[in-house]
């Protein structure tokens, strides 16, 4: 796209981070850069992804509540993280870290363990071993 024509739609950049650098190519015809305020259609697909997430956690929170998953998979979800990355932080194979996921080995992980998890978390151990719905 032309330089001109780098969209400067008010949206999700322009509110939280003032203006994102895109590459353009400029009246000589060689690429140079250009700072847009935002473009509709990328506002509209960050509060597609942005909306997905919240979902997920909202799930990943009632699912721990029901006790069908542990709070590992919600503090998963709520840093926005997945099975590989998290997996990696941990230095556990996947499968381990799905295991974690259950309720019953959740409560059998040592303090070590649990150390860990609440490292790559951010958070307290006693905030993954008592997990309150409303923190």
């Amino acid at each position: 796209m032309k330089k001109s024509e780098v969209p400067q739609d008010d949206g999700f950049l322009k509110e939280e981070h003032g203006r994102e650098l895109n590459y353009a190519v400029g009246e000589d015809g060689k690429y140079t850069t250009a700072l847009s305020s935002g473009w509709d259609a990328k506002t509209i697909a960050l509060n597609n992804a942005l909306e997905r997430i919240e979902e997920r956690i909202a799930d990943a929170k009632q699912r721990v509540l029901d006790n069908k998953t542990s709070p590992i998979e919600y503090f998963m979800e709520f840093c926005r993280m997945d099975v590989p990355v998290l997996s990696s932080y941990m230095g556990l194979w996947q499968w381990r870290v799905k295991r974690h996921f259950k309720p019953s080995v959740f409560r059998k992980l040592s303090e070590k363990t649990l150390k860990k998890y609440a490292d790559v978390f951010e958070i307290d151990v006693a905030q993954l071993k008592n997990f309150d719905p409303n923190s």
